[in-house]
C-alpha cells in the first residue's frame, strides 16, 4: 500500500457517537452539530459506527445513512474510516462498498461477532472485507480475541490485500508491543483504550481512538502531543486524574456521556439503544461540571460550558 495513502492515519481521533432520538433513530440535527464540533477542534481523523457508535445495533440502512451525512459534512477536510463490522461478512462487504462509494478514507471491522469462531474464520472475515474496496482496511482487535499466537496472526494477516494497521482496544500493553515488534512500519496502530493514550504510544502506537475524545478531545490532543514532545510531568498528572475518571464513571458511562455533552456543547446524544446502558444513573450538573473542569485543567485549557456556570461540588472527592 503506498505511504500517501496512509501517511494520514495518526494522532487523535474521536470514536463517535452516533446520536439517536427516542426511538433510537439516528439524529441527523444531532450528528450535524457533533461533526461540526469535533472539526472545530481539528481532530485529526473521525471513527464512526464503532462501539462507541452503536455501529452494530443499527440496520443497515441506518449505518448507511450515518456514512453518507458524516462524509458529506466532513467533505474531505479529515479522514473518516468507517466500522463496518456486522454479524455477517456478507453485510460487512456492502457496507465496506457503501463507505467507499461515500468517500471515506479507510475502512475497519471487529472481528466475527455472537459466532465469534476462531483465528480462521476471523481471518477469512477480515479478508473478504478488506478485499470488497482499494480502502485502507483496520482490524478492530477487542483484546486477543481470535488472535491467538500473536507473531502467527500478524503474518497472516500481512497477507490480507489493503490490510493498513489495527485498532487495538486493550489493557495489555505488551500486546501492543508484540504486535508492533513483529509487523514495523507495515501496520500503524492506533489504542482504543483511552486510558492508556500516551502509555501505549510508548508501544508503537501512532495514534488513539476514543470515546472521551467526544467531549475532552482538545484536551486530550494536547496531552497526547506533548508527552510525544517529551512533557512527561504534563502526561502523568494528566493521564492519572484521567484514568481515576474513567473509573469513577464507568458503571454509569453513557449516562455521564450524555449529560456532559448537553452541557458543554448542547448536543443531545440521546439513550443508547436497548439492552446496553439500561438503568444507569442520573448525573447532576454540578459532579459533571466538577469533573469536566478538573479534566480541562490539567491539560492547561479553561472550561467553557454552554449552558451554566460550572458549580463546584465534592464530586470524586481529593
Amino acid at each position: 500500500m503506498r505511504e500517501e495513502q496512509t501517511r494520514i492515519f495518526k494522532g487523535l481521533w474521536s470514536a463517535m457517537f452516533t446520536p439517536v432520538d427516542a426511538s433510537g433513530v439516528p439524529a441527523i440535527n444531532e450528528l450535524e452539530k457533533l461533526v461540526a464540533l469535533l472539526m472545530a477542534q481539528e481532530q485529526d481523523g473521525l471513527y464512526i459506527l464503532g462501539s462507541t457508535g452503536q455501529g452494530v445495533l443499527f440496520t443497515e440502512a441506518q449505518r448507511k445513512l450515518v456514512t453518507e451525512k458524516v462524509t458529506e459534512l466532513v467533505a474531505g477536510r479529515l479522514p473518516v474510516m468507517v466500522q463496518v463490522g456486522a454479524l455477517t461478512t456478507a453485510e460487512s462487504v456492502r457496507l465496506a462498498k457503501h463507505a467507499r462509494d461515500c468517500g471515506a478514507n479507510a475502512i475497519s471491522s471487529v472481528g466475527p461477532i455472537y459466532f465469534s469462531g476462531n483465528t480462521t474464520s476471523a481471518l477469512f472475515h477480515y479478508s473478504e472485507i478488506a478485499g470488497a474496496t482499494e480502502l485502507p482496511f483496520f482490524p478492530y482487535q477487542l483484546g486477543n480475541n481470535t488472535m491467538g499466537d500473536i507473531p502467527q496472526f500478524i503474518d497472516r494477516l500481512l497477507e490480507i490485500p489493503n490490510v493498513a494497521g489495527m485498532k487495538l482496544t486493550t489493557g495489555q500493553l505488551m500486546e501492543i508491543s508484540a504486535i508492533h515488534l513483529h509487523a514495523g512500519n507495515r501496520l500503524k496502530l492506533f489504542s482504543g483504550a483511552d486510558e492508556l493514550m500516551c502509555h501505549a504510544s510508548l508501544c508503537g502506537t501512532v495514534g488513539a481512538i476514543g470515546s472521551f475524545y467526544n467531549l475532552w478531545g482538545v484536551a486530550c490532543k494536547r496531552v497526547l502531543e506533548s508527552f510525544r514532545n517529551g512533557d512527561y510531568e504534563l502526561a502523568k498528572n494528566f493521564m492519572l486524574e484521567f484514568q481515576r475518571t474513567i473509573l469513577y464513571v464507568l458503571p454509569n458511562i453513557w449516562s455521564f456521556f450524555r449529560k456532559a455533552m448537553q452541557l458543554k456543547y448542547d448536543i443531545e446524544i440521546g439513550a443508547t439503544k436497548a439492552p446496553l446502558g439500561v438503568q444507569q444513573r442520573i448525573w447532576s450538573d454540578g459532579e459533571v461540571m466538577e469533573i469536566s473542569d478538573r479534566i480541562e485543567s490539567l491539560a492547561g485549557l479553561m472550561p467553557v460550558f454552554k449552558n451554566q456556570d460550572p458549580v463546584s461540588l465534592n464530586g470524586m472527592g481529593n
